[in-house]
């Protein structure tokens, strides 16, 4: 049963207030008229800060282009009002591990920086020296994460809110001098499938450091960190190998899912956010927002996260059915993409870009063949394949720097034009408007089969990766129980209840500690 008009009144106008404390008059009108889904006039947008630019390769088909720019418009929009200190991140990830970095939740630049181990009040590095007193005569914690609140906190009071995290930047460091010349190869296979290059490789950046054969914990591997069992699903519906450890191998299938995802909620937000948390968090989040009262996708994944964030910081385990596992890296995973596509777009100018060329090998071929034939160092030919220890196997690709035709035929589509068919196809599906609800419905799948048919008919290596990734995520989204527990999830009252009795908790929070800062993960 929805909520009542005038309950869902309150509660959106009691959220609205807790999420524009401390905020210019600006910002409040801004985040204002996209809770409620009013269109944002760009000028809004522009008068408090400029969005990376990134230069277009390889684009596709004139609407497709449209509507691409127009869903990355909306995003970085979005991001700048509900999350308007994203562009920390780009430093948290580009600065040595073994520090706790200190930004602006307003616009995202870098205060100070702490040291994990040692002690803070001298060896701080103050990037604005005018909080360089902030510490004079105060007795700090001896507990890093109690320190840390403690910062925050007098922080708060000289420069306002601020966010705070570990800095995670050796991934990048270590592997932007063996990949970062591959940028702008990598940009133009994104593009090719209608995701902005800055933000599919922004993703990257925070998965693997650009990395293909980093394994996490979880034993998710390769460029965009895929379960194994994830590769292995894919490699099923994909007529060639995909090496899972090989970073221009995987790019096209990175690229294409994102896309996917992005078509079916209209934008990059909580597309990122479902290969985070997972499409069942994501649409509670959604329906969390709609409860709220917003009705724009991006407004209602930003209000819905919020609040599962918060209320898993006020530590009652009766509210673990409304969050479930969305946790405090799932509710920060898209703003950190997001800071992240400032370092793409710092990688591309800063480093000489290096083509890279595919040749489809049409039998076993060893490695030493490899070094033999084309007189590269054994180490460079496993630069541009990272995958290959000692041979590659029939129908597998072989990148290098340069062509060599008597490798097998040339099978780098991003060297080349899309073909007419190719973009008229892209076009129809990036113009789909159906919404996560019915995407996940078994109704809408000949949509979706329909679609696979018409790009794997193109006979284009492009348009058989995206008949290969739709494959994949129609078996997900149909084989799991996804629809049924959202739609159960939307239709409870006890949840409704709940984020009433949350709202009205958390007003009491904020009221009595304005300054409170969730800690980040």
């Amino acid at each position: 049963m929805p909520l009542l008009p005038k309950r869902i009144l309150a509660l959106r106008t009691r959220t609205i207030k807790r999420l524009l404390t401390r905020r210019s008059r600006a910002t409040y009108v801004t985040i204002a008229v996209t809770a409620l889904g009013i269109a944002v006039p760009a000028w809004i947008v522009a008068a408090r800060g400029a969005t990376p630019t990134f230069p277009t390769t390889t684009p596709p088909g004139a609407a497709a282009a449209q509507i691409v720019d127009a869903r990355r418009r909306a995003d970085f929009a979005a991001m700048q009002t509900f999350r308007p200190g994203y562009e920390f991140w780009r430093h948290v990830f580009t600065l040595p591990d073994g520090s706790i970095a200190f930004g602006s939740a307003v616009d995202g630049r870098l205060l100070a920086t702490f040291p994990v181990r040692g002690e803070w009040t001298r060896r701080a590095v103050w990037v604005d020296p005018a909080l360089a007193g902030v510490l004079d005569g105060q007795h700090l914690a001896r507990k890093v994460g109690e320190r840390r609140e403690q910062v925050a906190e007098l922080l708060e009071r000289a420069a306002g809110p601020v966010l705070q995290n570990s800095t995670r930047g050796d991934a990048l460091l270590r592997s932007a001098p063996q990949y970062g010349s591959f940028v702008a190869e990598w940009s133009a296979i994104y593009e090719r499938f209608g995701v902005p290059a800055d933000i599919g490789l922004a993703q990257v950046i925070l998965e693997s450091g650009l990395n293909g054969t980093r394994r996490s914990e979880a034993n998710a591997v390769g460029f965009c960190q895929w379960l194994r069992k994830n590769w292995n699903r894919l490699n099923y519906f994909s007529p060639t190998p995909i090496e899972q450890q090989n970073q221009t191998s995987q790019a096209p299938y990175c690229a294409a899912y994102l896309s996917v995802l992005a078509t079916k909620y209209g934008s990059f937000i909580p597309a990122l956010s479902e290969h985070n948390a997972g499409g069942t968090n994501v649409g509670r989040a959604l329906i969390n927002g709609e409860h709220l009262g917003a009705r724009d996708v991006r407004a209602r994944y930003f209000l819905g996260s919020k609040l599962a964030r918060d209320l898993r910081t006020l530590q009652s385990k009766e509210y673990e059915g409304v969050y479930y596992s969305y946790g405090p890296r799932s509710y920060l995973y898209a703003e950190m993409v997001f800071g992240n596509t400032f370092n793409v777009r710092d990688l591309v100018a800063s480093t000489p870009q290096e083509p890279i060329h595919a040749m489809r090998i049409p039998r076993v071929i060893s490695l030493a063949e490899i070094v033999k034939r084309t007189g590269l160092a054994r180490a460079e030919v496993q630069r541009f394949n990272p995958a290959l220890t000692d041979r590659l196997q029939s129908g597998g690709t072989l990148y290098l720097p340069y062509d060599v035709s008597g490798f097998g035929p040339d099978v780098a589509f991003w060297h080349r034009q899309p073909s007419p068919a190719y973009l008229t196809v892209l076009d129809d599906f990036l113009r789909l408007d159906a919404g996560a609800e019915q995407w996940d419905d078994p109704a809408f799948a000949p949509v979706l089969a329909d679609f696979r048919r018409r790009f794997r008919n193109t006979n284009t290596e492009e348009g058989t990766v995206m008949a290969t990734v739709l494959a994949y995520a129609m078996d997900q989204a149909y084989t799991s129980s996804r629809r049924t527990l959202l739609s159960d999830f939307r239709r409870d009252e006890k949840v409704q209840r709940l984020i009433e009795r949350g709202v009205r908790e958390l007003d009491v929070l904020h009221t009595q500690s304005p300054s409170f800062t969730p800690a980040t993960f």
